[in-house]
């Protein structure tokens, strides 16, 4: 089995084992964003938007995951997805900022 990290920063998850860092591949998958005009609010410009398809996303192989953004997960139903939990159970530093995770989200 393979896990290809298709975000743009590396991702490291915590396990009993030791924490593993997938490298950022190079490959980032986006969900396009349909616009429109919408009224002004008080003078201040305004749009409507909602998400279309998940563009750049690689072709789905046998034995391979793909580490995506939680926005390009939930867009598609691939089975061979997953995304970083970066709920309640995630390792963060002093700063707030998050270190590792310590588990995917996958179908």
């Amino acid at each position: 089995m393979e896990i290809v990290n298709c975000t743009p920063h590396p991702i490291s998850i915590d396990t009993p084992d030791g924490r593993t860092t997938f490298p950022a591949s190079g490959t980032i998958p986006r969900v396009e964003t349909i616009e429109t005009q919408a009224k002004a609010i008080d003078g201040f410009p305004c749009v409507s938007q909602k998400t279309g398809q998940v563009q750049g996303l690689p072709e789905m192989v046998e034995g391979t995951f793909l580490i995506v953004s939680l926005m390009v997960f939930n867009a598609s139903d691939r089975a061979d997805l997953l995304a970083p939990d970066t709920g309640k159970s995630c390792v963060r530093d002093d700063q707030g900022h998050i270190q590792a995770v310590t588990q995917f989200i996958r179908r």
